[in-house]
């Protein structure tokens, strides 16, 4: 029987905050850390923060969140026994950084580069993260969080703010869908029509009686089942986005498309009128897109499959449309969703998840399904004056399995394409990792033809995370009762 009051609030519901802050803490202080554990589930609100739990918040939202993720070395530094700690899955107890080549981790994005604190990785023992409205409620947690002998020592932090219109750095609408459950009824986020199957609860979370999206198999349940019964584990990624390069990109190759001989296949003329006036946002000036302004917006929708409104192309192929649905919409029923071929093979959403189309592993359509959770950091890019500042997002890919779901998606689908024989080889457009020598993409035409551009640069660059156990509520206890 699932029990909201016994799983993290961060893990099935978006808190729909627009600012964020990790404390990414080492344990200095094994018993101290004990204690903190113990006080953030004792429901003593005038010590630490209280652990915010899934259970429902009625009509008012609290005005902050606190939750907590524990790596691996966490674990063995408050103490699990190694008995304990061999119950764990391989890729959880090896690490981010030892699994960066299945990842995509390489060039740049090598963990030898990451920056302070992820160059340490094995310090890395606990990321808290605090959700707020103002940046004052966000030092005030944090204050009451590591104000006293808490048995932590704060590395670094990483902090991150939504955008107007809840958009990312490269300019598109973000946050839009998440797997639905049989088990639990929906959140807020959730009132939108989606004609992928309810999820089992064990897509998310490990514990005895979780259905997941195999037949006759379930995730092992770490031990003692104190510990391990509703959890689940987290892949944090801190990514930087390369927002001048992607726009620079989107310039140039609408400039060599505008010259194709297929071009008005791709965008029809006077195309630019219609796609102006649906990406114009409220309370905005409104647009007035040349052709080759709207000839980049094409080429930004093919790359992620949406239109940077949020508009599915499957719904949608030649213009964006706020009247329709974002999630209603299939690759494979050609008779409800006509247009779902009209959405290229290889764009970033169909990549990450096919939805019910037809794959080579196509007992794995639904099997990689995440919670995805992401808000971006660094300032705004303004194209007019263009600096040098990092920025790019802070995500969170949850579920019970991150070898199953996280690493095949990132490896199979994202960087290998291995889902259709038409992308296997490329990398994902948008996250993948490309090279100027080898990156290439297939634009899809209204007859089915496509235009292949090459010289794909890559565009995210992985600067930090790690892996993470996403303890429940009991097992806070548990830790905090540690005594060996």
């Amino acid at each position: 029987m699932f029990n909201p009051a016994d799983v993290q609030g961060n893990i099935l519901r978006g808190y729909r905050k627009p600012r964020v802050r990790y404390l990414i803490l080492e344990v200095t202080d094994r018993n101290e850390a004990r204690r903190w554990l113990a006080a953030c589930v004792s429901g003593r609100k005038d010590t630490v923060p209280q652990i915010t739990t899934e259970e429902p918040w009625g009509k008012t939202k609290p005005d902050t969140t606190f939750n907590i993720g524990l790596t691996f070395e966490g674990l063995r530094a408050l103490g699990v026994t190694q008995q304990s700690l061999d119950t764990f899955p391989t890729e959880f107890k090896e690490g981010m950084v030892a699994r960066a080549t299945k990842l995509g981790d390489v060039g740049a994005g090598a963990p030898d580069k990451w920056k302070k604190p992820f160059d340490k990785p094995s310090q890395i023992h606990l990321i808290a993260s605090i959700y707020a409205d103002e940046v004052a409620q966000l030092d005030s947690l944090e204050r009451q969080a590591l104000g006293g002998s808490s048995g932590f020592n704060r590395l670094g932090t990483r902090e991150g703010y939504c955008f107007d219109g809840n958009y990312v750095h490269f300019g598109y609408a973000d946050n839009i869908s998440q797997p639905k459950f049989k088990e639990i009824p929906g959140h807020e986020e959730d009132n939108q029509s989606d004609p992928q199957p309810l999820a089992p609860l064990g897509t998310i979370l490990v514990g005895r009686g979780y259905e997941t999206n195999f037949e006759g198999l379930s995730w092992r349940v770490p031990q003692p089942d104190a510990l391990g019964h509703n959890c689940t584990f987290n892949a944090f990624r801190v990514l930087e986005q390369d927002v001048r390069g992607f726009e620079a990109y989107l310039d140039r190759t609408a400039t060599e498309l505008l010259g194709h001989k297929d071009v008005n296949e791709l965008l029809a003329p006077d195309a630019e009128v219609a796609i102006s006036a649906a990406l114009s946002r409220p309370c905005k000036p409104p647009l007035a897109l040349s052709r080759h302004g709207a000839m980049r917006e094409v080429i930004a929708a093919q790359m992620c499959g949406r239109w940077r409104d949020g508009t599915p192309l499957a719904l949608s192929p030649d213009r964006p449309d706020a009247s329709i649905s974002r999630t209603d919409f299939d690759y494979g029923d050609a008779i409800r969703y006509p247009n779902g071929s009209r959405c290229p093979y290889g764009s970033h959403v169909r990549r990450t998840n096919p939805r019910g189309a037809q794959i080579v592993q196509r007992v794995a359509n639904f099997s990689r399904r995440l919670i995805r959770r992401g808000m971006p950091y660094g300032g705004a890019f303004d194209p007019k004056n263009p600096d040098a500042e990092e920025r790019g997002l802070l995500g969170n890919f949850i579920g019970a399995s991150l070898g199953a779901q996280f690493e095949a998606m990132s490896c199979d689908w994202v960087n290998v394409g291995l889902q259709d024989p038409r992308v296997t080889g490329s990398n994902d457009p948008l996250i993948g990792a490309n090279a100027i020598e080898t990156g290439w993409f297939d634009l899809l035409l209204k007859s089915g033809a496509t235009i292949r551009l090459r010289s794909l640069p890559r565009f995210v660059t992985t600067r930090g995370g790690a892996y993470t156990f996403l303890p429940s509520i009991a097992a806070i206890r548990y830790l905090g009762a540690l005594t060996n």
